[in-house]
Order: C-alpha cells, then structure tokens, then sequence
C-alpha cells in the first residue's frame, strides 16, 4: 500500500481522497463506519464532504454526511489523524451562495455536525458571482487566522473568477486557495483540461478531482445490455451510448489486463498520472468496494498505457 503523501499545502494526504457523499445516503451509519474504518486502516487519511450532502436522498435534508463523520471521530478518537474536507455554498437556496454571512454560518454549522474545532480543507463549493472576490477571499482568510480553517480550496468555478480570487489573495496577503476540486475523469475532461487547468498549474494549485469514475461508470460494471444496482446507474449509464464511453471501456479493459486490476483502479491510476492532480475523489458505499480504489496510488501506468486511455477519451 503506497504510503506516498501529497501536500496539499501544508496538508499531507493520501493519493486518494474518501469521497463523503454517500454516508447517509446508499451508506448507513452503521455501514459508513465499517468504510471509513477500513479506509483508515489501509493508511487513508484523507476524507471530503459537503455541509449538503446528502440533501438530495428521500427524507434528508443537508448534513447527513457530516453527522456521520463527527459520530464516527467520536467514537474513533481519531479526528487528528483525518484530513478533513468539507464545503459551503452549495445545495438548497436557504445555504447556497457565498456572502460573508453565509460563509460564517455554514462553517459555524458544519463544525457543530462534525463535532470539531478546525476543518483542515474549507471548499466554496460552487462559485457565487454575485459576491465580489475581495467579499470571499476576505471572509476565508478570516476563518484561517481564526483558527477554524487551515486551508482553502475551490470547486465549481470559472478559469476567470479562480484566478480573479488568487491574484486578490496573493496581493492582499490573504490566505489564498491552495486546491481546485474540478468534475474531471476519461470520460470528461473538457471540464478541466485547458484553461482552467492553467489556471491552476499557473499558480501552483493541486487537483483533487470528483466524479473520478464518473458516477461509476468507470468501474466497468455497466455494460450494454446489463443493469446494476445503484442508484447513480441513471447517470453512468448514459457513458454506454457514447462512442467515446465505448472505446474508454475498451481501453481501461485492456490496460487492467496487463496488470490484473480492476478498471477503477486504471481509471484513478489515469487521474494521478495527469499533471497537478494529487488525490482523485472516490467513493465507495461497502467495504467490497475499497480495495479497487485503494490499489490505485501504486498502480504505475507505461507510458503507452497512458496515451492508450487518452486516445480512447479524445
């Protein structure tokens, strides 16, 4: 197991990142704590989640995720071995947007449903053009000389705004974005690659993408003519009509074949080939899913193995 730490700033993380959406969601509590024990076993230590996950399942309402996770460092003890992720700004109207107010609020919340005094990684989680940078980039260099946040990251947001909110930062001194978490995998990559992905190699930022398996697909459990049990298959699914999502399938087949894996695991080894990117977000609902996810930060892809899945994604 590839004990090979990332810095995301001044943070050390593990090559894969332990994606929270689905605690309180496809994961119960009693089944979250079983992933999140075996993923801290393996020597993971880095896991994301959102103030409004998991608002979308029946019945829930934003914050089932984080409960979970402060439930669980309780129990566990271990809140200081876990770097710690989580975001503001996004889901239902009453917490969306990026006003200092909503801000101070969201962190004040999250931190109560976590059951801790400081949040490692503090994300906006979708951009607000409405509120000026120097609103934003003021209000989070507060929370870090406060204390609350060591640092701060971005998801959602335009190449012009991300860079509009570092030079900002970089000329007031503030405390400035160290991360970008993009939606970016083989199957999108136009949803990174270009000009916001030099925006971030510009300023020196590390790439921690989500949808690393394109909500599963990328695993290479949905194949024509097959159904499978997951609540996400609606969007995976739709990669099967395209001939790009084809010929990708093809190539990750190929390339796991070479070295008896998983085609997740070729598909994160793919993301933590490409420049900048540090951790992929991968989620993982039972502990028979882990495994997969884990392999990859020691899977080395050849060179002709990488520009195989490029072809296959162009």
């Amino acid at each position: 197991m590839a004990d090979n730490k990332q810095k995301i700033g001044d943070l050390p993380v593990f090559p894969l990142s332990l994606g929270g959406n689905v605690f309180g969601w496809t994961a119960d509590e009693a089944e979250s704590f079983k992933v999140l024990d075996a993923y801290a076993a393996a020597g993971g230590n880095f896991i994301d989640t959102a103030d409004v996950y998991s608002a979308w399942a029946p019945g829930n309402q934003g914050g089932e995720s984080e409960t979970i996770l402060g439930n669980w460092f309780a129990s566990r003890g271990n809140r200081a071995d876990i770097v710690l992720a989580t975001k503001v700004g996004g889901g239902s109207p009453e917490r969306r947007g990026l006003i200092s107010s909503a801000i101070r609020s969201g962190v004040e919340e999250s931190l109560q449903r976590l059951r801790t005094d400081y949040i490692d990684l503090y994300y906006t989680h979708y951009d607000d053009p409405s509120v000026p940078v120097e609103e934003i980039a003021t209000t989070l260099d507060e929370l870090v000389r406060e204390g609350k946040v060591r640092e701060i990251a971005a998801s959602n947001i335009s190449a012009e705004r991300l860079e509009s909110l570092l030079d900002f930062s970089t000329k007031e001194n503030l405390a400035r974005y160290v991360a970008l978490q993009p939606h970016y995998n083989l199957v999108s990559r136009d949803t990174f690659e270009g000009e916001t992905a030099d925006v971030v190699t510009r300023h020196g930022l590390a790439t921690l993408p989500y949808y690393s398996l394109a909500s599963g697909f990328l695993t290479g459990k949905y194949r024509p003519g097959t159904t499978a049990d997951s609540p996400r298959s609606t969007g995976a699914a739709q990669h099967l009509e395209s001939e790009r999502g084809q010929k990708v399938l093809a190539a990750l087949d190929d390339v796991a074949a070479n070295h008896g894996a998983e085609p997740a695991t070729v598909a994160l080894a793919w993301l933590l080939a490409q420049p900048t990117v540090a951790a992929p977000i991968a989620s993982a609902r039972s502990v028979s899913q882990l495994p997969a996810l884990l392999a990859a930060p020691d899977l080395k892809l050849t060179q002709p193995e990488l520009d195989l899945l490029t072809s296959a994604s162009d």
